[in-house]
Parts: C-alpha cells; structure tokens; sequence
C-alpha cells in the first residue's frame, strides 16, 4: 500500500467508528432505561399504540411529526427533522433546546451512554414494531 491512501483509510477508519453510534449501546440496558424514563408516554413493539407520546415503532429515518392520530405541537411539525442517530441524541438530551416550542415534557438523559443505550433499543424494532 502506498502512502498516498493512508489518510483515505484513516478517515473511513474514524466514519466507521462515529456512524450509528448508537448501535454501539447496549440494547437490554436501553430497554430497562426505555421502561424507566421514556415507557410511560411512549410504547414501542408490536401492537404499539399513541399515547401521551407517539408510538416509537421504526422512528429512525422517519419525519418527525409523522405519526398518524398523534397531536403533535405546531413546533414538531414545523421543525422539518428526520429522525437519524444525531437529532435523536440532541432530542434525549434536551428536547426543548432541540424544538423550541414542543410540548414534550422531559428533563433529557445527561450521559452519552444512556442515549446510546435508549437508542440501541429503540432501533432494534422496525416499522411495524418487530425485533429486527
């Protein structure tokens, strides 16, 4: 290999490591933190349904305000989001900083590692609410 590449290869190296970092948590840890902090507004699986909050079933990708039936604040629908890893980890740490306006009352998850775990949950249900 010539050395030319070595800065190409390092910096794929470094992607690799920062994309989808929430994949690097801890799922079961997340569902515990999940039940805990997020479960009493939000449902998530199969037969998931809207309660204070939307159901979560395939959020990543998704466009923020997006759930059929659910009413959410004019600033949700506005923000123009799609739900990917990094708006996520800002929405869990401070919902409000995120969205000014939303109606979404939650203090935020302080440590890194609980939002990679939350996320690492969150992630493993698809669309319709099965384990991926």
């Amino acid at each position: 290999m010539t050395l030319k590449y070595v800065p190409l290869i390092a910096a794929l190296a470094f992607i690799g490591q920062t994309a989808g970092a929430s994949a690097a948590g801890d799922a079961a840890a997340g569902e515990t933190l999940f039940k805990q902090k997020c479960g009493v507004c939000h449902k998530i699986g199969e037969g998931a349904k809207n309660m204070v909050g939307p159901e979560l079933n395939g959020i990543v990708g998704r466009k923020s305000a997006s759930v059929p039936g659910f009413n959410y604040s004019q600033a949700l629908k506005d923000s123009g989001i799609t739900w990917e890893d990094e708006k996520l980890h800002a929405w869990l740490t401070e919902p409000k900083a995120l969205v000014p306006g939303t109606k979404m009352i939650f203090p935020g998850l302080p440590k890194a590692e609980d939002r990679d775990n939350v996320l690492a949950y969150v992630e493993s249900f698809d669309a319709d609410g099965k384990k991926k």
